[in-house]
C-alpha cells in the first residue's frame, strides 16, 4: 500500500538552513513528501566553510560529492573527500564536513532510518558560533 504520492521538489522550493555553517536544505523528508524510512537533501559549503561537528544517533548518513574539495572529519580523524566519492557515516560517529577547496563544494546526502521524533536526529557536539567565526 502506498501512503504517500510521488513529488518533484525544486531547491528552490526549500529554505536554506545556516545554523550548524553551510547551506542545507532537506529537501524530501516527511514533511515535503510524505517519507516514512529516511530524508534527503543538498548541502552547499563555500570555500572556508564548514558544517559544525554533529552526529546522529538513530540513523546512518549516505553522502555523495557532486563538486568540489572537502575534508570530513570522522572522530577527529580528517579524511579528504572528492566529486564522485560517496561516503557512509554509521550511527553515533561525529563528523564535520569542511570545504577546503577554492570553489562551492555541494554534496547530495540521506539518512535513515529517521528518529523517532525530528528534534532527537541530529546531536551538536561544537558550539555554532564556532562556524560564524569561520565564515567571518
Amino acid at each position: 500500500m502506498i501512503t504517500s504520492r510521488p513529488r518533484i521538489v525544486d531547491l528552490s522550493e526549500v529554505e536554506p538552513n545556516v545554523r550548524r555553517g553551510g547551506d542545507l536544505r532537506a529537501m524530501l523528508t516527511p514533511a515535503t513528501v510524505g517519507s516514512t524510512s529516511g530524508f534527503m537533501g543538498v548541502a552547499i559549503v563555500q570555500p572556508g566553510d564548514r558544517i559544525a561537528e554533529h552526529y546522529h544517533p538513530y540513523s546512518e548518513e549516505f553522502v555523495y560529492v557532486v563538486c568540489g574539495e572537502l575534508e570530513v572529519d570522522l572522530d577527529g580523524v580528517p579524511h579528504p573527500l572528492r566529486p564522485e566519492q560517496g561516503l557512509m557515516i554509521p550511527a553515533h560517529l561525529r563528523h564535520r564536513f569542511r570545504n577546503v577547496g577554492n570553489v562551492e563544494a555541494r554534496i547530495v546526502f540521506h539518512l535513515g532510518p529517521l528518529a523517532p521524533r525530528p528534534q532527537l536526529g541530529h546531536v551538536d557536539t561544537e558550539e555554532t558560533e564556532t562556524v560564524a567565526e569561520v565564515r567571518s
